[in-house]
This record gives structure tokens, sequence and C-alpha cells, in this order.
């Protein structure tokens, strides 16, 4: 088993710094990833949050979407946050003109359901598989998911509505906890990653 795994942070757009300071945190070397060739070296990787369509035409431009789609429909343990989430669904259900996603988890995606950026909140979440109580979400512009299929599995649930699920080596959370200083979704998602090796 892998001792310190090597993980990348999609540094298309979002908060890229916060997500390598957190898995930092959570005993795993983080770097930056922008080209296939950086992708081809890493362990697992996460898609931080941003504006999921930019994500996505960007992945395009640099050569990584078809890269990225082979890497996790082979097993490399992701994770995405808000609009990460949104870039692991299998299907959207508003989506922006020519807007693609990677998929890797079977479930269906509503953007910026919680609202606008001026209706960003931060709430107490109960994450299965996090001990010692709820983490902070951080939601902004958040997205949720309308349903899963039956290979995903809800780990949280916020006023309703599902904020985080998981599919075999694929995690997602709707809300960012790399914007708390609460790295227990990250340490999670790093055993994923040892895990998976």
């Amino acid at each position: 088993m892998m001792t310190t795994p090597l993980i990348g942070v999609l540094a298309l757009q979002g908060d890229v710094r916060e997500h390598l300071i957190a898995l930092a945190a959570a005993d795993a070397v983080a770097r930056p990833v922008r080209r296939p060739e950086e992708l081809a070296e890493v362990d697992g990787l996460v898609i931080p949050g941003g504006e999921s369509t930019t994500i996505s035409k960007l992945a395009e431009l640099f050569g990584l979407m078809e890269p990225l789609r082979e890497r996790i429909a082979a097993g490399m343990p992701v994770y995405g946050t808000c609009a990460g989430l949104i870039m692991l669904a299998d299907k959207i259900l508003d989506p922006r003109s020519g807007q693609e996603t990677l998929g890797g988890i079977d479930m269906i995606v509503r953007r910026n359901a919680f609202g606008r950026q001026n209706e960003s909140f931060e709430a107490a979440v109960e994450v299965a598989g996090i001990d010692g109580g709820p983490v902070e979400g951080v939601f902004i512009r958040a997205p949720w998911v309308e349903s899963v299929g039956a290979r995903a599995e809800v780990v949280a649930e916020h006023d309703g509505h599902i904020v985080a699920v998981r599919q075999d080596n694929a995690l997602a959370t709707s809300f960012h906890p790399e914007l708390t200083g609460d790295h227990r979704v990250h340490a999670l998602f790093v055993d994923m990653v040892r895990a998976a090796a």
C-alpha cells in the first residue's frame, strides 16, 4: 500500500491553491495539473469549483477532456467539488450549450440549484464515512443532485437535497470543504486514493 499518494488538482479555474493546501494537510503530495502528461503522473485528481462550462471548454482546449475521461473510466480516484461535481455527473439537467461532462458518477445534477452568488451560505453537513461530527459546508452557487442511479451512494444531504455522492473511486460534493480549514473530506479522498493503489 502506498504511503504518500501523489494527487493532482485540475488547475484550469477555481480554488486550486486551497485544494493543494487541504491535500497536503491530509498527507498527500499535491500538484497542479494542466496538461495530459501531468495527469498521467498522478494517482488521483481533484476537480475544483469554478464555472463548469468554462472548465469543460478549457479542458477541451488543453487536450485534457479525453485523457480525463479515460483515466476516470479506468478507475483513477477523482473528487469533484461544486463545479467538479457537475463535471463528474453522467447527466446535467440544464446544460449550457456545448457543455460536456467527464462522467464517472451515475447521477443527474442541477446547476446553481441553491441560487445565485448572493445566496451563498454555510451549513453543517453530516457526511457518511467521516467521523467527528458534521463538516462545515460552504455552498457558493452550488448545484445539487436530483437523483442517483443504482451504483451511486448518497453520502450527504442538506435541506432534503443530495449534496454528496460516492461511486467506486469517485467522490463529489456540492459544497467546498477546502475553504473551511477542516480537511476531513480531503483525508477521506486521500484514503480512497491509497486504497485504489
